[in-house]
């Protein structure tokens, strides 16, 4: 049975609700987030039109507690007025979560069945679009230097939140994390230890800047941006799972058209092509890892 839960409700119990991602209903309308995100289109250019609206509704949920605002229509009204509340409300809808070596099988995959491949290539393009704030990144380039692939490899790491990206140039984690990054870069096939790659300082862990050298942030919305460079190597993890499925296929649809010649697809854990308009334009290579191949002779 769905919860119904007022917007009067007390802050953290709205945020509790949001967060849990449990079935509910509000007392505000669906036509409310639809005007939202078009407000959001129109004045800064921004396309979250077409994200899951589950997804989308409980995190403008979380915002309105986290803002103390009232009700949606507020929110719109201060989101267009003011462009340093919409950077605020940014920082929710796109979610900034991430972690080093995140699924270690699947950088375990990596490794195993799709660097020999790369190791063919004179020059090495990869994409990682949705990068959050680096810590894929960070760890793509990590296991690419261990392979001795990273100096003739330059990535291209996209995000279409600007704080997030700031964060991810800087190459700076807390370092209560790395506890787990360790145990995750171990597991994924790590070739000597962690703490080489980084120094810890006032309760954060700086990574080497070389590891950043042939990286590229920039910023690119798989919404509305086009592709912007042939890659070998393209992932973009748990971040379709906030898509619906006609942003899905868009997304498929950049993806298949940077991939060259039989290059490699790595999604999330939970995202799968298989029921895509792309579905039969790949073939699985590890599939329990979500690691596909671009078939041959398929425009």
């Amino acid at each position: 049975m769905s919860k119904k839960i007022s917007l009067a409700a007390p802050p953290a119990a709205i945020a509790e609700a949001a967060e849990a991602g449990n079935a509910f209903q509000v007392t505000t309308t669906d036509l409310e987030l639809k005007r939202l995100t078009e407000a959001i289109y129109l004045k800064y250019s921004y396309d979250f039109r077409d994200y899951s609206a589950a997804s989308q509704k409980r995190r403008v949920l979380y915002a309105l507690t986290q803002l103390a605002c009232p009700s949606i229509p507020e929110l719109q009204s201060r989101v267009v007025h003011d462009p340093g509340v919409f950077q605020q409300v940014l920082q929710y809808l796109t979610i900034p979560v991430s972690e080093m070596f995140r699924d270690p099988s699947f950088f375990l995959a990596l490794r195993q069945q799709v660097v020999p491949h790369l190791r063919t290539y004179a020059s090495i393009k990869v994409w990682i679009a949705g990068c959050s704030t680096g810590e894929e990144v960070y760890s793509l380039a990590i296991l690419l230097r261990e392979e001795g692939l990273l100096e003739r490899s330059l990535i291209y790491a996209t995000d279409i939140n600007p704080a997030s990206l700031d964060k991810a140039r800087q190459g700076i984690f807390a370092l209560s994390s790395i506890r787990g990054f360790t145990a995750n870069y171990q597991q994924s096939g790590g070739k000597q230890a962690f703490a080489d790659y980084y120094t810890a300082a006032y309760a954060a862990a700086i990574f080497d800047k070389s590891l950043a050298a042939n990286i590229v942030f920039a910023d690119h919305s798989l919404a509305t941006d086009s592709v912007f460079s042939e890659t070998q190597l393209v992932l973009c993890r748990n971040v379709l799972i906030y898509f619906n499925k006609k942003l899905q296929d868009r997304a498929f649809g950049l993806f298949h058209e940077s991939l060259g010649h039989r290059g490699f697809l790595g999604l999330g854990r939970k995202e799968s092509i298989d029921f895509s308009s792309y579905a039969t334009r790949f073939e699985p290579l590890a599939r329990a890892e979500r690691i596909f191949r671009k078939r041959p002779g398929l425009a």
